[in-house]
């Protein structure tokens, strides 16, 4: 069975403070809520550019939030389609999160689907690797160097599933959720389960913990803004050991980095939810309104396609046309949207 070796030192301990700390500001803030989607299309932009320019995706910050409000990007076709398909797979453990569905084999394989999808074979795209892998460092100029090797194909399923089984077991024991997302990153980073996509399926399951067991942090964070800072910090940090076996001697230092990285990125964003949740007079204001799920989806969409119909609000929410109607009747009464045309050619807009 998985059992992960690691010490919780004197700088784990501090960060994890500081980050608990953070959590009771951003969770206790008040914001507006067009500032809120702002921040969490960003967070989502950050997220999407760093994950997959850590793994060679040349697409920059604007050209990722331009391909996900569906315009047209001149890039090669398979770095739009990475892009894409981490934007997909970020709004679907955003889904499990929110109906609190745990972590499991299938999730896992649905993320790498998602984060692979025509990028790899469809044989290869959300089913385990059926062959050796290495993790290979390429420099010019140099002999190419074998850095890493995987577990044999064969052991790859059982060893997430014991990944799994720990992962049910350690909310049990009370373990950190900032500790269990880091573990079950370099966990599967060690597996290197599949092909190709190992590292963004691996960032997507850390997020995915993290959002379901109460770190979300409103979804305002990217922690792979951290990772793509310093790619080499990063490398080193998650590249334990030259085979499986030597990755699970100890899990100390990639924790120290991960937790280190998670620290800093909360202190950027309460600093900037701060920033944006006080007045100019210096005081918090009072008629600032928090945001349901429901409302933050719509304003999501409204944010990306500009313009939101009755039959709009059905398909986002899943919901009747009645219970549509009303969500948008209290988001109007609020001010958080308003209303344009009228009859069959009526829609929302954002104010």
């Amino acid at each position: 069975m998985f059992k992960p070796q690691y010490k919780l030192t004197n700088k784990i301990v501090q960060k994890l403070t500081a980050i608990a700390e953070a959590k009771a500001v951003i969770g206790g803030a008040k914001l507006l809520p067009t500032a809120e989607v702002k921040l969490r299309r960003q967070a989502l932009v950050r997220m999407t550019h760093n994950s997959t320019a850590i793994e060679g995706n040349l697409l920059n910050l604007q050209q990722v939030e331009a391909v996900l409000n569906n315009k047209t990007v001149r890039a090669p076709e398979r770095d739009i389609y990475e892009v894409k398909n981490y934007l997909k797979a970020m709004k679907y453990i955003e889904k499990i999160a929110e109906k609190n569905k745990p972590v499991s084999e299938r999730v896992i394989l649905d993320i790498h689907k998602l984060v692979t999808a025509k990028t790899l074979p469809t044989t290869e795209s959300g089913h385990y690797r059926q062959g050796p892998i290495y993790v290979i460092n390429q420099r010019a100029g140099f002999p190419s160097e074998v850095k890493y090797i995987g577990p044999a194909f064969q052991q790859a399923p059982s060893l997430i599933k014991n990944l799994i089984h720990w992962l049910s077991q350690s909310q049990e024991d009370d373990i950190n959720p900032v500790i269990i997302a880091g573990i079950a990153h370099a966990e599967i980073a060690a597996i290197h389960p599949f092909n190709d996509g190992n590292g963004r399926t691996a960032r997507a399951v850390a997020t995915l913990l993290l959002y379901r067991l109460g770190y979300d942090f409103r979804h305002l964070f990217a922690l792979e803004d951290y990772y793509n800072k310093n790619r080499a910090s990063y490398y080193k940090a998650i590249h334990l050991g030259k085979n499986y076996v030597e990755r699970q001697t100890d899990l100390t230092s990639w924790l120290e980095y991960f937790v280190n990285g998670f620290a800093y990125e909360i202190e950027n964003v309460k600093f900037e939810v701060l920033r944006l949740a006080i007045s100019k007079a210096g005081q918090v204001a009072e008629n600032k309104v928090y945001l349901t799920p429901a409302q933050l989806q719509i304003l999501d969409f409204l944010s990306s396609i500009g313009r939101l119909t009755i039959n709009d609000a059905m398909f986002i929410l899943n919901c009747p046309r009645r219970t549509a109607q009303l969500y948008l009747r209290i988001m109007k009464q609020k001010k958080l949207i308003k209303a344009v045309g009228q009859g069959p050619s009526s829609a929302y807009v954002l104010p």
